[in-house]
């Protein structure tokens, strides 16, 4: 009975969570820098952006109890990320900014600090310098991260739902638990 309740969260070592927190971050710098802070877009913004975070971590834990919760909260993270980068590209259209191109050399150089950066990201503060850039950079770079985050949550909810399908949920390990009492008694 030792395995009925598997290991859970450890959410703080997925990258998933580490890019969706800097994204965050970011994303308070940037709202706080370019977006009026009396604005429901300025709060919106925020609150998307810690959605990603916060519904990866909720997923995380409950998924001791209900692999189905942990499928839809990181779908859900993936989904406020979504949100958020749609903002993003509107700052930039109503501003006449230009978005990066996706292999744009601009976008590559964040991707390329991205990957070479092995370590926690989520220990720094302010990582890709957001607090200094220029709207069209800071902008862009939040971009690319969110991204980065959609990408990471999209192998994450595949790999759960390769191991929901072959391992099953907590329902099925306690019907089963139980099975096995019945039968030894």
């Amino acid at each position: 009975m030792g395995d009925l309740i598997p290991k859970h969260g450890g959410y703080r070592k997925l990258r998933s969570f580490q890019t969706a927190q800097v994204v965050y971050d970011a994303t308070v710098i940037f709202c706080n820098r370019f977006i009026d802070k009396r604005s429901r877009t300025h709060d919106q913004m925020v609150q998307a952006a810690r959605s990603g975070v916060q519904n990866i971590a909720e997923g995380s834990m409950a998924s001791a109890t209900s692999k189905k919760m942990e499928l839809k909260l990181t779908g859900v993270a993936r989904a406020s990320l979504e949100e958020l980068l749609l903002d993003y590209q509107d700052f930039l259209r109503q501003r006449g900014l230009r978005l990066w191109e996706k292999d744009s050399v601009e976008a590559m150089n964040i991707r390329k600090q991205y990957l070479s950066d092995k370590s926690d990201l989520s220990r720094e503060f302010d990582p890709y310098g957001i607090s200094t850039a220029e709207p069209e950079v800071a902008a862009n770079t939040i971009i690319c991260l969110i991204n980065q985050a959609s990408y990471l949550l999209g192998r994450q909810l595949k790999t759960l739902e390769e191991k929901f399908l072959t391992e099953g949920g907590f329902t099925e390990r306690l019907y089963k638990e139980r099975q096995k009492r019945r039968n030894k008694q």
